[in-house]
């Protein structure tokens, strides 16, 4: 019970993590990118910051999501969390 208030809790809090969750697994991802998250450092903040620059690019209609990842990718800790997240979805 107390493992789906934190995963209810993640949810609100990261409302895209889901569906990145979604579509790593639909391609087989999900542990590739979760070990990326984990051990990118530097890189991490390389491909957030040619997310922000690629905006325009990326299309104006939902920049939400592309601005939620670059921020994740940023952020070490958040990097982490969502790297655990995906990790512990590949297990239920």
């Amino acid at each position: 019970i107390e493992r789906k208030m934190c995963y209810t809790e993640t949810m609100q809090a990261h409302p895209h993590w889901a569906s990145w969750a979604q579509f790593l697994q639909r391609w087989g991802l999900k542990g590739v990118a979760a070990a990326l998250l984990e051990t990118g450092g530097p890189l991490n903040i390389v491909a957030a910051q040619l997310l922000i620059a690629g905006q325009p690019l990326l299309g104006r209609k939902q920049p939400e999501p592309w601005m939620a990842l670059a921020n994740l990718l940023e952020d070490p800790e958040q990097a982490r969390t969502f790297a655990t997240f995906l990790r512990e979805e590949a297990t239920e």
